[in-house]
């Protein structure tokens, strides 16, 4: 955990010292919230149902196997799922439809992994409306989910699912950069569900377990049973990964952390011993010169009662809204 990290989920005084530039951050994001609010900026509506997923804080809460286990459902339900994300790390000038053997350097490693899992078309461009607007362009989907898009109010929607870390909830609650709120727990009680990841939570109406899955070669189809592993990982909560191959069984010798998003080159594993057991979402980077004895492992969200239901009920009200 690095420094900034302590200030926001532990107790340091140094958050003081950026107390200023949190209160600057609360004045811009409530000006643009009143310019949407009064029409000032303008919201465009899609014809086809759009959901967000998105959360309030930064550092990852579980949002892609969340959306990957909401395109399956949506899927079994006859819908016809189409996903737009931002493609962060990537350069990209203008929307872009992501085929399953892109780069994650030209897309994102995100928008890869999902359009990969999902076998749902995504588009990928910072502006979710125009992403929005091409996907419809070019495919037959009839539903839309913005990946990580709540707080990109220009896009309206009919459902807000948010993600929370249930382990570290959200911190100290102080906004950027003096906490890793987007914005207050106020805006929870906007969204239509609120989902805790792996432990519950009082603001939460459920909770979602991330189970694991088989660890798979990056360069075969061979399968790695549990062992002693080296962990590699560039994501946004290291700690949940490393949980996560606990409980598949596997044993700890080494653990190697990146920044979230970093892109991988061969020289990053150059004094790393092996085997190697990384995120599904880091071996979308790492395939083009995996070494035999590397390794991803797989997960899938699990809904508990309580948010199956509630979601369900917001898919039953959206299927009567738009009569498809």
């Amino acid at each position: 955990m690095n420094w900034i990290e302590k200030c926001w989920y532990g107790k340091s005084r140094l958050v003081w010292l950026l107390m200023p530039f949190a209160w600057l951050y609360s004045l811009i994001t409530a000006i643009r919230r009143a310019l949407f609010r009064l029409g000032i900026k303008q919201q465009h509506r899609l014809p086809v149902p759009v959901i967000i997923v998105g959360n309030i804080s930064v550092g990852g809460t579980g949002k892609t196997p969340f959306t990957l286990m909401l395109c399956q459902l949506l899927q079994s339900q006859g819908w016809r799922p189409g996903i737009v994300s931002r493609g962060y790390g990537a350069q990209i000038v203008k929307p872009r439809l992501v085929t399953v053997n892109a780069n994650a350097i030209d897309v994102g490693d995100e928008p890869l992994l999902l359009a990969q899992r999902s076998g749902c078309p995504v588009v990928v461009y910072p502006n979710r409306v125009q992403a929005a607007e091409y996907l419809l362009q070019q495919t037959d989907v009839d539903i839309i989910i913005s990946d990580d898009g709540l707080q990109h109010y220009a896009l309206q929607r009919d459902v807000e699912i948010v993600l929370v870390d249930g382990l570290r909830g959200l911190g100290n609650e102080q906004l950027l950069p003096a906490g890793p709120l987007r914005e207050k727990r106020w805006r929870l009680a906007q969204a239509d569900l609120v989902i805790s990841n792996s432990q519950a939570l009082p603001y939460a109406d459920g909770v979602m377990d991330i189970i694991p899955s088989a660890a798979k070669a990056l360069n075969s189809e061979r399968t790695l049973e549990p062992s002693s592993v080296t962990l590699v990982a560039a994501i946004g909560n290291p700690t949940r990964f490393a949980n996560t191959v606990q409980q598949a069984g596997f044993s700890i010798l080494q653990q190697h952390y990146f920044v979230d998003h970093h892109q991988f080159t061969p020289a990053d594993f150059a004094n790393i011993s092996t085997p190697i057991l990384m995120t599904e979402k880091d071996a979308v980077k790492c395939r083009a010169f995996a070494k035999n004895d590397w390794f991803s492992l797989g997960v899938n969200a699990q809904l508990d009662a309580a948010a199956t239901t509630k979601l369900s009920t917001l898919l039953t009200q959206l299927r009567s809204t738009y009569g498809t």
